[in-house]
């Protein structure tokens, strides 16, 4: 009976937009909303359970360019309902479009919301996860209605795009551990040059997304500062009481050993509270940090990993693209070795050298990751070079299964079935227990009805699929 109740309080409103009638929810994701009626294009949208239609609400768009409305929205929703935003999310965006397209796609959804739902002046952001975060962070450029971006794990799409006469609000939000980190640091200052009110929430720990209550902290400083722009009513109540929480959350990363994300905090609460209140004692609190000897040696330790960094990567990049020009199979041993290294910096009692490490082993996969796109993308594949950087994979990325299947799969297409062998084995080896999967990889036809492959089949997992012939 209460499970009845609460989905019915979920229901807010039907209306009617092109001669068809959409049940909107309240507290809930509306799905598979239609953009109109000649064009097949839907979204999702998220209104927060105290919505109303006698007052205009900000939106934040969520950008996913895998067209996961739905998806996209969950994991920004606990904190616009904390905070009082509308989300909507396009169900037809793809990393395979244009921009160009991607653009009209968006700007299609954009009209469809502001038809239907009565949006604030001047309180049009849009938001994103890692791609998507990048083209969000594009759209302002194109869409002169969007006044800031809030960017998950990702740096600003385009710098050279961006309109100094057109600024919007940038907030990031990053792991130190992501390898993301230092484009977005270094982003930061190009955006500060360039005059874009911009702020870097940053947090350390295991998980990759942030909590809700950074994410709920990033839409709070959208409002701060459209109420200091005077698109909102000044609420003083709310930026005491956030100023307060911001301050107890820095003051808090410096007791616990974290001054540069205490100054960092302190920093943009500095953008963000200047033109709302007085903040001389903040200003003297920076001003005291940063004279500070766990400060000064935080940020030089810092600041000498993110130069190693930047070697380190050189060196990945350039090994990388070399091995794939001369498929350069002897060089395993040497990415076998670099990964033996991160592995030893994961132990370090350096907190900035298992950030290092982390943010090294994110890059050179995304790097691997780039150059297999761009070989599938070719008219003609070149399946040695596409192998050797599966094979690269199965070394950085020794726990993803994914791998050790294309490894098998590319080298079955080549009849390289001792080199099938080796990774089938090495994939066994790992707990890999998925038959059923292994009986269908592509090109793997003929390599799997050998006996060598059952016989693989049968030592690890029993029951091979077609009978090993005793000699």
């Amino acid at each position: 009976m209460m499970k009845k109740i609460v989905l019915l309080a979920f229901v807010l409103f039907s209306i009617t937009i092109s001669s068809q009638e959409l049940r909107i929810l309240r507290g809930a994701i509306s799905e598979n909303l239609s953009i109109n009626d000649t064009i097949n294009e839907t979204f999702s949208l998220y209104l927060p359970t105290d919505f109303e239609v006698e007052k205009s609400w900000p939106v934040a768009f969520v950008m996913d360019l895998e067209g996961k409305g739905k998806a996209a929205i969950s994991m920004l929703i606990n904190a616009a309902e904390q905070e009082g935003y509308i989300l909507a999310s396009s169900n037809n965006m793809s990393d395979t479009l244009s921009i160009s397209q991607n653009v009209l796609i968006a700007n299609r959804m954009f009209n469809a919301v502001f038809n239907i739902i009565p949006i604030a002046k001047n309180r049009t952001y849009t938001a994103g996860f890692g791609s998507g975060a990048m083209f969000a962070s594009i759209l302002p450029t194109f869409v002169k209605e969007i006044k800031g971006v809030i960017s998950i794990g990702a740096s600003v799409g385009n710098v050279e795009i961006l309109n100094s006469k057109r600024p919007f609000q940038f907030v990031g939000i990053i792991n130190r551990e992501d390898y993301n980190f230092s484009s977005m640091y270094n982003a930061k200052q190009v955006l500060n040059k360039l005059k874009f009110p911009n702020q870097l929430l940053v947090f350390d720990g295991s998980r990759n997304l942030p909590e809700t209550a950074t994410i709920a902290k990033a839409f709070r400083m959208l409002s701060l500062t459209s109420m200091a722009k005077g698109y909102e009513d000044r609420n003083d109540s709310l930026i005491s009481r956030s100023y307060n929480e911001f301050l107890n959350q820095a003051n808090a990363l410096v007791s616990n050993q974290k001054p540069l994300l205490g100054i960092y905090q302190m920093a943009d609460m500095e953008k963000i509270f200047n033109p709302l209140m007085k903040l001389d004692s903040l200003k003297e609190s920076q001003k005291i940090l940063k004279r500070s000897t766990n400060f000064k040696k935080a940020n030089r330790s810092q600041n000498s990993y993110f130069l190693k960094e930047s070697f380190m990567k050189e060196d990945y990049s350039y090994y990388l693209e070399e091995d794939i020009i001369s498929y350069n199979y002897a060089n395993l041993g040497w990415w076998n070795f670099q990964m033996e290294e991160l592995n030893k910096l994961d132990k370090s009692s350096n907190l900035f050298e298992r950030q290092m490490s982390s943010r090294l082993r994110g890059y050179i996969n995304a790097l691997i990751s780039d150059n297999v796109d761009y070989l599938i993308s070719e008219e003609q594949i070149d399946w040695e070079a596409l192998n050797l950087l599966y094979m690269i994979k199965t070394i950085t990325a020794p726990n993803e299964y994914d791998g050790y299947l294309k490894v098998i799969s590319a080298s079955s297409k080549m009849e390289d079935y001792g080199t099938a062998l080796f990774y089938l084995e090495e994939l066994l080896k790992t707990g890999y227990s998925d038959k059923e999967k292994l009986y269908s990889i592509e090109h793997a036809s003929l390599f799997k009805i050998m006996p060598e492959f059952n016989e693989m089949i049968e030592k690890y997992l029993k029951d091979a699929r077609y009978d090993v012939i005793e000699q």
